[in-house]
């Protein structure tokens, strides 16, 4: 399920790794990424996935490109993502977009489209 949204505008960091082999730390540093950024200012919240080939994409939300400029400013963050580079993944993108419109659907909704 997705998280609970403001109505847009706001902002979405996209995400997308190819993992390495390297498996060390890896759970425990991802982890305390989700909580370290769930605690800072503007965070909305976040959804991620990953394949069996390694491939991923998280999602997380923000209000502000302010907010999402202090969050890559954190030190910890910082440092999670040197070790990313050196351990972790063979490569990433990262893309920052603007939301402007949003919907959701849900099957206990039926079948009516949610924008009709």
């Amino acid at each position: 399920m997705s998280p609970a949204l403001p109505a847009p505008p706001y902002y979405a960091v996209i995400f997308t790794s190819q993992r390495t082999a390297v498996e060390a730390g890896y759970a425990d540093t991802a982890e305390r990424m989700v909580a370290l950024a769930a605690a800072q200012p503007g965070y909305l919240g976040a959804e991620s996935t990953r394949g069996a080939d390694g491939l991923g994409i998280t999602v997380s939300y923000w209000r502000t490109p302010e907010d999402i400029a202090r969050w890559r400013r954190d030190t910890e963050h910082q440092a999670a993502r040197d070790t990313g580079r050196t351990r972790w993944y063979e490569h990433y993108t990262l893309r920052v977009a603007r939301v402007e419109r949003a919907y959701a659907w849900e099957r206990s909704d039926g079948t009516q489209d949610p924008q009709a």
